[in-house]
């Protein structure tokens, strides 16, 4: 659907908006590509106010488990903390799809080493790997 490429000392969790603003999926009756996927998936990294806030606006359903120190501040300020966030343990299970993909994508040599020095270069090696796996049988 959509990736981006950062420098490796980068987390990954803050890029999730830009990575949400890059989908675009082609309708195949024709119109506007799709711009929001159904769900997002994540673990307790993407659980920051302004990825909740940014979900919540586009109205994407999500399934991201609040980290044990962001409950005990929303419960320590009671009634003002705001509502428990949802999360389904089932769908949260299904994440570990998208890491074995990510591993299947680093088999690949070129994508696990990096060798390339340029970005656009590497955006590209990356692509490769991904028609790759999409077109395996």
């Amino acid at each position: 659907m959509a990736f981006l490429l950062t420098p490796g000392q980068w987390g990954d969790a803050p890029q999730m908006i830009e990575v949400l603003e890059r989908i675009r999926v082609p309708r195949p009756q024709g119109g506007h590509p799709r711009t929001r996927p159904d769900r997002v998936g994540g673990d307790k990294a993407y659980s920051s106010r302004r990825n909740r806030r940014y979900l919540r606006r586009r109205q994407i359903k999500h399934t991201i488990p609040e980290p044990k120190d962001q409950r005990a501040n929303r419960k320590r300020r009671g009634s003002k903390g705001g509502r428990p966030t949802g999360f389904d343990s089932e769908i949260y299970k299904r994440r570990n799809e998208v890491e074995r993909t990510i591993n299947r994508l680093k088999n690949s040599r070129a994508v696990a080493t990096r060798y390339d020095k340029r970005a656009y270069v590497f955006h590209g090696t990356v692509t490769v790997a991904a028609i790759r796996l999409w077109l395996r049988p």
